[in-house]
């Protein structure tokens, strides 16, 4: 596929903008290095499918993450390929998908056609919004809590885009040991958790092993954060903000730990304690 006349140069994950900073009675003016949010397509066989804001990076990764949690693959091998393209008012991911699975998302792009919907995610209905995800109780997967406060401590070191911007989430892959294996960045915190999802997909498609941990995320848990972790089989969600009413609902009703208000030395669990192993101080 070749790319459009209109193509551009690669996107920038951010850039420098002129500024004036007030400060103690005094203005200052300097570069301020922003990041940078751009349209990106998701056309799947052709067919535009959707459009979301999000820092150009890691878009093959996202691409992949946005099929498993939003259900239209069950696992990599569905996707045949992915072609990133730049043009002037944005970027587009061409991905190739297997036949079934794009006759499903056809099928489900005619049920929504000509329908009055709820303006939410592209949704039309109530049932759509509140899709049931897998129930992943049957992972008895445990951690100990030292790991929760490891990777917080951890987790601001590796956010290189954060460090320069100051305006990005990041949704980290953190080992038993509280490791961080695999962060991605985004302006988007659903974007970031995309990503990261694609990422491990991938690893998992290539190593063809499961590797135990969990998912930290810098911004609050909302429900469809759970319901993102719960469709790729993640048990454990732990945040550094709260989460909402609705994502602890979810959380309790799928099997998952979901833990909130992540920081030094405290942490929140909202739904099954039993996979957070905890050490009393006396």
């Amino acid at each position: 596929m070749k790319a459009p006349a209109d193509v551009t140069m690669t996107e920038a994950t951010s850039s420098h903008y002129p500024v004036l900073k007030w400060e103690d009675g005094h203005a200052h003016a300097f570069e301020d290095n922003v990041a940078e949010e751009v349209p990106v397509a998701l056309v799947y066989n052709g067919i535009s499918h959707a459009v979301m804001l999000a820092t150009p990076q890691d878009l093959e990764d996202f691409a992949l993450g946005f099929s498993l949690t939003e259900g239209i693959i069950n696992q990599p091998s569905e996707i045949y390929g992915i072609e990133i393209l730049h043009h002037a008012k944005g970027m587009e991911l061409h991905i190739e998908l297997a036949t079934e699975q794009f006759q499903n998302l056809k099928q489900r792009r005619r049920s929504m056609a000509g329908k009055t919907g709820c303006g939410l995610c592209g949704a039309e209905s109530l049932d759509q919004v509140m899709r049931a995800p897998m129930n992943v109780v049957r992972m008895a997967e445990r951690i100990p809590s030292s790991s929760i406060e490891k990777a917080y401590k951890a987790i601001s070191k590796q956010q290189q885009l954060q460090a320069l911007t100051g305006g990005t989430h990041a949704s980290a892959w953190v080992n038993p040991a509280g490791e961080i294996e695999i962060l991605r960045e985004d302006v988007g915190r659903h974007n970031a958790l995309d990503k990261l999802i694609g990422a491990r997909a991938k690893v998992r498609a290539s190593t063809g092993k499961h590797s135990a941990g969990f998912v930290l995320t810098t911004s609050r848990a909302s429900y469809e954060m759970v319901q993102k972790v719960a469709s790729a089989g993640i048990p454990i969600l732990v945040a550094m903000s709260a989460p909402t009413g609705l994502a602890i609902k979810i959380a309790q009703n799928c099997g998952i730990t979901l833990v909130g208000f992540a920081r030094q030395s405290q942490h929140v669990i909202y739904s099954c304690p039993e996979r957070i192993l905890h050490k009393e101080v006396k």
